[in-house]
Order: structure tokens, then sequence, then C-alpha cells
């Protein structure tokens, strides 16, 4: 019943550890995030508008959803198993991590909260949707 974090122009990301990840892993993630060109470019710089700048280049805010659930395995059965997640305490950790790291180089960024039932409001300009993995 209560907003905890919200951004104007920027990334929504859904943030997902499985149990092989650590630090390390984290932070490769986060330097591929925030490199990663996803926005298009000025118009007047380059007419076909193609994705050409990162997130720091058009210091958009950052928006960090834990999403365990993007760690289903869904190759057989109709039910989703969850084995390769992260445990909560490896995945709240690593989740905490990516934040802080995050916040160390974007300007605005917000999260959500760890293991809660969370109502996520997105409006999708593209759409554009991508899974970037280490």
């Amino acid at each position: 019943g209560r907003v905890v974090g919200a951004i104007a122009a920027g990334l929504l990301v859904l943030v997902c550890a499985e149990r092989e990840d650590d630090e390390t892993r984290a932070d490769a993630l986060l330097a591929k995030l925030l490199g990663f060109r996803v926005f298009a470019e000025d118009p007047a710089v380059d007419p076909r508008g193609r994705m050409n700048r990162s997130l720091l280049d058009v210091g958009g805010g950052l928006l960090l959803v834990p999403q365990f659930t993007l760690a289903a395995d869904t190759r057989s059965g109709t039910r989703p198993s969850f084995t390769p997640a992260a445990a909560p305490e490896l995945g709240r950790r690593l989740f905490d991590h990516f934040v802080a790291q995050a916040a160390r180089q974007v300007p605005v960024v917000q999260a959500g909260v760890f293991g809660a039932d969370m109502k996520v409001h997105l409006v999708n300009d593209g759409p554009v949707t991508f899974w970037l993995q280490t």
C-alpha cells in the first residue's frame, strides 16, 4: 500500500541471483548493465535513432527490483522449479550489494523490497526488454 521506489526516465531492472552467483558476478553484471547501449541517440545526431547510448550517457534513473522467479526452471512439467535460484540469504546479500554498488555510480537509484509482494508498474518506452546474464 505504499510506494518504496520510483524513477522517471531510466531502467527498471528485475534482478535475480542464482546459486553459483557471488559479488564478482554481481559487479560484472552491473558494469554490463551500466554500459549497455539501450537508449536511442538524439535524432539530430543519428536520424536512424539507433540505440547507442547507455544509462550513464543519458543520466537516467535505475529502479532495481528483486525477482527470484526469473531463475525458474521451466523445461519440464507445468510447474516451475526454483532450484537454480540462490537461497534467500544469498539472494538478499547479493541484491543489497548490487544496489549499494549501483548507488555509487548512478545518481538516482531506487530499489524494491527483497522478499516482499510488490506491485510493479512500468511504462515501457519501445517496448524494449533485454535479459542480461554474466
